[in-house]
């Protein structure tokens, strides 16, 4: 039994796991693994909104940011999903993955001016979301460790069964940082304007979770088990956070249909939230009423078909530093993403 967090990583606790040494979880995970020379990675979401059916500028738009991805410095993995928003406008996002900061930063500028630079045109907002995290400050989590998702595609391997999960608090407990920090959040956002350009300039702590599910390996009773009893459950948990997050500490959410090359739905989807803490994500899913509902359905369906089950779990969790964290919209509704977190109100550029 390894423990979560890499060797090179672990220090002298000031702060105590929630499980005693001799801990035994009910059932395996896997974290993935970076190579030590890894210490930063970058998660960059770029979304595209439009309402009604997509137009031949979405398209562009996407195929413009394909394109980036594929040029010099570009990033190591991307995947694209897409979802409808409380405001009733899809969505598809572009999620790439870089573990190279410099090749990062020699890629985004350019990036950026294309996909946020001048004025809003032909009905579509585009935003760009940016985390760059210290590996310290993020934790993934896998039911199964011969597929990777997301950030878990860079890393150079799966570790062996970890110790730190199955009971409420592994989340923290799996990220470096926790040894010694609390991880609190400090300030407040706000919002500057440069041009038609809209930033939010976040807190310290914020925390970013991506969460998914893949049913592709299923077979016709276990897909109609998780499409009947299980999804429409978490589905309900999701738009409770879409709609009402924002009173319980969630900025943001959005529950996320993964696509192929040609943007046909997949078997696979994801909840993407922005939280004010990690704290606040915590007791979301110890304590509120939705996600105790989403706990109940899984546990009744993983205890129902036990070692056999085929359905795939997994998700990644950043707690990023102030000055980890970038957040530009461009002709996007007053909703979106880290806008929710923050009335509109004006600081200059």
């Amino acid at each position: 039994m390894e423990s979560a967090i890499p060797s090179h990583l672990q220090t002298a606790r000031s702060r105590h796991r929630r499980v005693p040494d001799d801990y035994a979880p009910p059932y395996p995970s896997f974290v993935a693994r970076h190579k030590p020379a890894v210490t930063r990675v970058i998660m960059a979401y770029f979304g595209v909104q439009y309402h009604g059916e997509p137009t031949a500028a979405v398209a562009e738009a996407l195929a413009q940011i394909a394109a980036r991805f594929a040029g010099d410095n570009g990033p190591s993995h991307w995947d694209r999903a897409h979802y409808v928003d409380q405001a009733g406008f899809t969505n598809v996002v572009s999620v790439s993955y870089w573990d190279d900061a410099a090749r990062f930063d020699a890629w985004f500028d350019g990036a950026r001016e294309a996909w946020t630079g001048g004025a809003p045109a032909d009905g579509i907002g585009r935003f760009i979301e940016v985390l760059r995290p210290d590996v310290a400050r993020y934790e993934t989590l896998f039911s199964s460790p011969d597929r990777a998702e997301g950030v878990a595609v860079l890393a150079d391997a799966m570790s062996g069964e970890v110790q730190e999960h199955a009971y409420w608090g592994g989340m923290r407990d799996r990220i470096p940082l926790s040894q010694t920090d609390a991880m609190a959040p400090r300030g407040e956002p706000r919002i500057v304007r440069d041009g038609a350009r809209v930033r939010v300039v976040a807190h310290d702590n914020l925390c970013l979770i991506r969460s998914g599910q893949d049913w592709s390996d299923t077979e016709a009773a276990e897909r109609k088990m998780y499409l009947d009893d299980v999804e429409p459950v978490l589905r309900e948990g999701m738009d409770f956070l879409r709609d009402d997050g924002v009173a319980i500490g969630c900025y943001a959410n959005r529950y996320m249909q993964v696509v192929d090359g040609a943007g046909r739905p997949t078997e696979k989807s994801y909840g993407q939230s922005w939280w004010k803490s990690l704290a606040a994500l915590e007791r979301w899913a110890e304590s509120h009423p939705t996600h105790v509902k989403i706990f109940g359905a899984a546990m009744k369906y993983l205890m129902t078909l036990g070692p056999s089950a085929k359905l795939r779990l997994y998700h990644e969790v950043t707690v990023a530093a102030a000055d980890e964290q970038f957040f530009e919209y461009l002709g996007c509704h007053d909703r979106t993403g880290m806008l929710s977190a923050v009335p509109l109100t004006v600081d200059s550029a």
